[in-house]
């Protein structure tokens, strides 16, 4: 596993000179003690390289619980760095979390997947500071490195995954790791990450859809077009030059909604698939636009209204026929409203399909991962 490099934050953060209150600072903003020294202390680029490289160590924890023949890293490997250090009640709810990771490493062997090495990286972009708490919007990028247990699998899975981290001065100066929570919008969890994050888009369009079978098949399926013509080899390529650096000729929708169905529209676009005009709102329209596009371009229960309206997919019923250039859908919640879409970008010889997303930003997590890691979930598989 590769630690943190405080070093490559020095450009981000050479500018954090945030004023903190420690316990034993006098009320008020900016006062002193009585002996006139100053009460203020500032969240300085060591300290702020502290807070990443904590966080990676915990992070870098869940990480290993994953790993085949790994022993989860000791406690203590993340009890501190430098000044800052994990709370004890986020370190029993992290000890909790790696128990339930090992849990999910043991599904996945089941489902004959597992990886042998992890690189773990943690970037912190923002501090924010009031009072005796300090913010933290972190970056987390890991690359696992699947065995090949079929020796077909790709080289490597990885993701993005974006967190706020909260910190608490100590009276002693010290600061104190207290909570660690995601912030991305919908999209299946990280494979490290202990929850899953339930999303309710709502809005109801039809049609919808039948759902997928999780259960691979014992033998593979080879894909037949829903309408020939389409490349989709050209439709996996797209996705995976962009998975994690957006095209910047697009809009982006993280912060309204999610920017998943516009990534997959994005996709088959370049592998083909053309605009319907008509009105924005009608589930039985796709395009997009300089300055506009359809609901069912942006929205996941609309995207599958028009791509099964249109006739350009059909439902699959099982998650493992899908090929590349295929869609996968999530309900997390069972409720009867998707929340979440991905484009397959490599199938291996054996038929596991793995996919590439935006929220969270991941490339080839393979689908045996993805059902492993959301269970309760329901699926609904397109063949494009």
């Amino acid at each position: 596993m590769k630690s943190l490099a405080v070093g490559a934050l020095a450009v981000a953060l050479s500018a954090v000179l945030l004023p903190v209150h420690g316990a034993n600072a006098a009320v008020g903003n900016g006062s002193e003690h009585t002996d006139g020294a100053s009460a203020e202390r500032t969240v300085d680029e060591k300290v702020a390289g502290d807070f990443a490289a904590l966080a990676d160590a915990v992070l870098t924890k869940r990480t290993s619980a994953l790993l085949d023949g790994a022993r989860p890293a000791a406690r203590a490997a993340t009890a501190a760095v430098g000044d800052v250090r994990i709370s004890s009640r986020l370190a029993r709810a992290e000890d909790r979390a790696v128990t339930g990771l090992l849990d999910r490493k043991a599904r996945l062997a089941e489902l004959r997947e597992g990886y042998t090495a992890a690189d773990v990286d943690v970037d912190i972009e923002k501090v924010d500071v009031t009072g005796d708490r300090a913010t933290a919007e972190a970056t987390e990028t890991t690359v696992l490195t699947y065995k090949q247990i079929r020796g077909d699998e790709p080289p490597t899975t990885g993701f993005q995954a974006r967190h706020k981290l909260t910190f608490t001065a100590a009276a002693d100066g010290t600061w104190q790791l207290t909570g660690i929570a995601s912030v991305d919008e919908g999209g299946p969890a990280a494979v490290n990450a202990p929850d899953t994050v339930v999303v309710d888009e709502g809005g109801e369009a039809a049609p919808s859809g039948e759902a997928a079978g999780t259960t691979k098949p014992a033998q593979p399926q080879s894909k037949l077009s829903a309408t020939a013509g389409y490349n989709y080899t050209a439709m996996a390529k797209y996705a995976e030059k962009y998975w994690k650096n957006y095209n910047p000729s697009y809009r982006t929708f993280n912060g309204v909604g999610g920017d998943c169905t516009n990534f997959i529209s994005q996709s088959l676009r370049a592998g083909g698939w053309k605009n319907d005009t008509g009105w924005y709102k009608s589930y039985k329209n796709w395009w997009y636009n300089s300055s506009n596009q359809t609901w069912s371009w942006t929205s996941v229960n609309y995207w599958a209204s028009f791509a099964l309206h249109s006739k350009r997919t059909y439902n699959l019923s099982n998650v493992y026929h899908m090929g590349v250039g295929d869609i996968l859908q999530m309900d997390f919640s069972s409720n009867g409203s998707k929340d979440h879409s991905m484009i397959t970008t490599y199938r291996s010889s054996s038929g596991v399909p793995y996919l590439t997303y935006h929220s969270n930003d991941t490339y080839r997590k393979s689908v045996a991962s993805i059902v492993a890691s959301n269970r309760g979930a329901t699926y609904y598989a397109f063949r494009t």
